[in-house]
């Protein structure tokens, strides 16, 4: 038989009683913590000037932002009628459904909240952000794994999967193509170009690039991905990723103009 057999993972972690605990709560809670705790590094490393309390109101404003944003991007982008008739859904956090594109508006916005609060530069808030946002889409692709959700479209590939709630028909296991490239190569590379001087004092470079190659990746891997059920494809052969995609590139690559154009000033 083609394909290899989903390892049948349980999507629950453990349970407290009644309280079931899954691993995707769990993925963006390790998610959150790995960046405060890094950020606390970095902090000291570069001596980057924020206090105690500084940091941790940057992670309550960015966890904000990721969950509303997120959860509110996925109702309007997926979530179809259903998430509308019965909005108490959007509360259900530990079922899944959290859309990326959602969560970087929403993580703009308490970006730009908390810049004007604190009087920091809004660009550098976000190259904080950006270095670190591919820990949580590497644990979270995972976390889809584990869900048995977002699997990819039929192949005959050697390391296919063969998902239960895919028909288990061979697939493409494209969490796991995202996982790596939106997760740990994004994270590496921006990291590696932050830790240069030169690129970490020029605010908004980090940010445009994490924007720029996200996108460029999704819309790559995409071709990858099956489509949302309710959602299908646009114009033929495009999906709901790829467009909401579209923006990201074109933002990015205005943040990167900007970010040049200041450091040549």
């Amino acid at each position: 038989m083609i394909g290899l057999a989903y390892p049948e993972i349980s999507p629950i972690a453990f349970a407290l009683g009644p309280l079931a605990i899954r691993w995707y709560s769990l993925a963006y809670l390790f998610g959150i913590v790995a960046a405060w705790v890094i950020l606390c590094y970095h902090n000291r490393r570069y001596k980057l000037g924020y206090d105690k309390a500084q940091i941790e109101d940057l992670v309550f404003y960015i966890t904000m932002g990721i969950i509303i944003g997120g959860r509110l991007g996925y109702a309007i982008f997926y979530g179809g009628a259903d998430m509308w008739l019965k909005p108490w859904h959007l509360l259900e956090l530990w079922k899944g459904g959290m859309s990326f594109h959602g969560g970087v508006v929403g993580v703009i916005i308490a970006a730009w909240i908390y810049a004007r609060n604190y009087k920091k530069s809004f660009l550098q808030i976000t190259d904080l952000v950006a270095i670190y946002s591919p820990i949580g889409i590497f644990l979270g692709r995972l976390a889809n794994f584990v869900n048995d959700e977002l699997w990819g479209r039929e192949t005959d590939v050697a390391w296919a999967v063969r998902f239960p709630a895919g028909g288990y028909i061979p697939r493409h296991p494209s969490q796991l193509y995202e996982a790596c490239l939106e997760g740990l190569v994004l994270f590496m590379l921006l990291n590696w170009l932050w830790s240069k001087a030169r690129i970490r004092n020029c605010y908004g470079i980090v940010s445009g690039l994490f924007v720029l190659l996200y996108g460029v990746f999704r819309m790559s891997l995409e071709q990858f991905r099956q489509p949302d059920a309710q959602l299908g494809f646009f114009f033929g052969n495009i999906t709901m990723g790829q467009m909401l995609s579209v923006p990201l590139v074109i933002t990015g690559l205005v943040v990167l103009f900007i970010a040049w154009r200041a450091k040549r000033v």
